[in-house]
């Protein structure tokens, strides 16, 4: 039953999140405060009514349009909405799966004897929120804002010092001795570092090639805030992932029919690395563990 009520109620406080990231995605690229004014219509200015605040209700029930001057409401709206809703509830099951082997009694006991639990839950809904962030910026606007990913690989790093010393003390029941800290910190940096040098590499090789550049500084930075929060062998499958989806996406352009009037030969289209690798990390987070043990598997490591 906790595993179940947990869900739910991330799932809901991920709709919430969801809707305030799309007042985000809309007012940040011009500039504009989230704060202030409330809500509105982007094309007729008029201030929106609680009820057509609701997340994904609001927009189902108006059919996807102001109902003042009928102009469209995209679907990034209910769709970022319903993602983070859904992440942060699958998010939640998972962290939750011991619940179903023990009773809630117990269960809750033992989030509230380990706050480690709780903390990485926290930690890692703060992280899909980010990359959903991130993803969605590049795809609209092809940008990845150093406000953004710098404060990410920091607070990237913080979580991953303190989840470590969490580990620890709940391996070894608070023990006398204590992890070295140091060389924890200077792992994640190392980590962190050969991550966005991966990015650079490819950069100066394609530069080499092309005379032209290929891949932003951007894509770098944001793959050191995923190394930050996901260790190098979580960023590797991450980096991969991205890599799949982006070829995937640019041979389906390659295919499709060029639409009239588009002249730019498709070698130089420019696609978001950024929101494949955002992507990749999502799943990265929920799902690597298995992902890397499946090809450890096939690799015969074990």
């Amino acid at each position: 039953m906790l595993r179940i009520l947990g869900t739910i109620f991330a799932g809901a406080l991920g709709l919430a999140f969801g809707s305030f990231l799309n007042v985000c995605l809309s007012r940040w690229p011009v500039g504009e405060s989230v704060v202030a004014p409330r809500s509105h219509c982007r094309t007729c200015g008029r201030t929106l009514a609680w009820w057509e605040n609701v997340p994904l209700l609001s927009w189902l029930a108006l059919r996807g349009r102001c109902r003042t001057c009928g102009e469209s409401i995209g679907w990034r709206y209910p769709l970022v909405e319903a993602a983070v809703g859904g992440l942060w509830a699958t998010l939640l099951w998972q962290s939750l799966s011991f619940a179903d082997v023990n009773s809630d009694s117990w269960a809750l006991a033992h989030m509230l004897h380990y706050p480690i639990v709780p903390f990485l839950i926290a930690g890692s809904a703060l992280f899909i929120w980010l990359l959903m962030t991130l993803a969605i910026l590049d795809a609209e606007h092809l940008w990845l804002p150093d406000w953004l990913t710098l404060p990410g690989i920091a607070f990237g790093f913080l979580y991953t010092m303190l989840k470590n010393r969490l580990i620890y003390e709940v391996t070894y029941d608070f023990g006398p001795a204590t992890p070295p800290i140091t060389l924890g910190a200077v792992n994640c940096i190392l980590t962190i570092l050969a991550a966005a040098g991966l990015i650079l590499l490819i950069r100066w090789v394609y530069w080499l090639v092309r005379k032209r550049e290929g891949i932003g500084l951007g894509d770098a930075k944001l793959m050191a805030l995923l190394a930050a929060w996901l260790g190098l062998p979580g960023a590797l499958v991450a980096f991969a992932l991205g890599v799949a989806l982006g070829t995937i996406t640019a041979l389906v352009l390659l295919v499709l029919p060029k639409r009239a009037g588009e002249t730019e030969a498709w070698t130089a289209m420019k696609l978001p690395l950024g929101t494949f690798l955002c992507i990749g990390g999502i799943v990265s987070g929920l799902w690597g563990l298995p992902i890397i043990a499946a090809y450890l598997r096939w690799a015969g490591f074990y």
